[in-house]
């Protein structure tokens, strides 16, 4: 099957590992990342000038850059003629312009994939308007998690279906630490994910007023941190990504899973990374992540502040229960399927069943 895949590709853990786990399976894909259309190199002032307008177009997603972006678009799946378009996180194709494919080629199938909740009350209208438009042309709604699947319905989807996350399994294992990482890496308790205001930094305050030896990193927290008296001493915070993500899992006793309420997520990518990374994962409870993991078996949850704290004291005074719970969960994520080549190969038999109806 030769399979388009279409993104920002801002990041190689969304497009780039859907490719790969595509081509792992003996298909031919297609990249068409777009983050191009608006990144501009800044030599000079027309340069400069260049760059700014793109990212004034990228924020409200118009200007000519994303019509441009569209009729490219429109041009390489016309040549290519794919069996399939994997669309991830559409927010800068136009529905005239999937319709224009459907019309020209109708034996594709559409899907379309947001690992974000378009439907939450937070973000800006702007972001969703292209993408929620386009909702009925797509042939194949792919839905993160269990509630946005009415609300696609609700929109005019076709066919939804619910699409994890996952984990790499050349990137998400257990490795071992040189004394440079451990330097780096090396602690009780990692939180390795973005600032959200939520209320994760108040948790955060709390396990660092408790003494214990915490590493946090990720985007956006410079503001969080600045005026927390407590965090500061955390400075600086910055992401960790490839290798070094994973390193950071691997570093701590314990990584912290905590749920955005941005998207109302009653899971995330990194409850499938952190057992992979084979580390201990204490996470936000949800009643999804217990249908996904046996609790004091094969993972941990924390219900309130005072549940995690207790749960922090009692795992890393006890190795042998800590380590045997890393282990079964490892093992559950593995028997599972929870990676991207098994969520992919899903995907591949959906897309047999549209195109078998259509």
């Amino acid at each position: 099957m030769k399979i388009l895949v279409v993104g920002d590709w801002h990041s190689e853990l969304h497009e780039e590992a859907v490719s790969n786990a595509f081509e792992s399976l003996g298909h031919e894909t297609i990249r068409f990342p777009w983050h191009h259309y608006f990144r501009q190199k800044q030599d000079d002032l027309l340069s400069g000038l260049k760059a700014f307008t793109g990212r004034i177009q990228n924020k409200l997603i118009a200007g000519p850059s994303v019509f441009c972006l569209n009729s490219d678009f429109l041009s390489v799946a016309l040549s290519q003629k794919p069996d399939a378009i994997f669309i991830y996180r559409g927010t800068h194709l136009l529905a005239e312009t999937l319709r224009s494919v459907k019309s020209k080629l109708p034996g594709v199938v559409l899907i379309g994939y947001n690992n974000d909740d378009p439907f939450a009350d937070g973000y800006s209208k702007l972001l969703w308007r292209h993408f929620l438009a386009a909702v009925p042309v797509y042939d194949l709604m792919l839905a993160y998690r269990h509630h946005n699947l009415e609300d696609f319905r609700q929109a005019g989807a076709k066919r939804v279906e619910l699409f994890r996350s996952w984990f790499i399994p050349q990137r998400n294992k257990p490795v071992g630490l040189t004394p440079e990482d451990l330097e780096r890496f090396e602690c009780d308790v990692v939180f390795a994910g973005h600032y959200e205001p939520d209320g994760r930094e108040e948790l955060l305050e709390r396990i660092v007023g408790e003494g214990f030896n915490l590493r946090l990193f990720g985007p956006e927290w410079e503001n969080a941190i600045s005026q927390s008296p407590i965090l500061r001493t955390l400075a600086p915070v910055v992401p960790v990504r490839g290798d070094d993500y994973n390193k950071a899992l691997c570093g701590a006793k314990i990584a912290l899973c905590i749920l955005s309420k941005l998207n109302r997520d009653t899971y995330t990518r990194r409850c499938f990374e952190i057992p992979a990374a084979g580390t201990f994962m204490l996470a936000e409870y949800s009643d999804d992540l217990a249908s996904m993991y046996r609790e004091g078996v094969e993972t941990e949850f924390f219900r309130s502040k005072d549940e995690l704290i207790n749960k922090l004291h009692h795992y890393l005074a006890d190795d042998e229960a800590r380590l045997a719970i890393a282990a079964a969960g490892k093992h559950r994520v593995n028997e599972d399927g929870h990676d991207v080549v098994s969520r992919v190969k899903q995907v591949l038999s959906w897309v047999a069943e549209v195109k078998q109806t259509s």
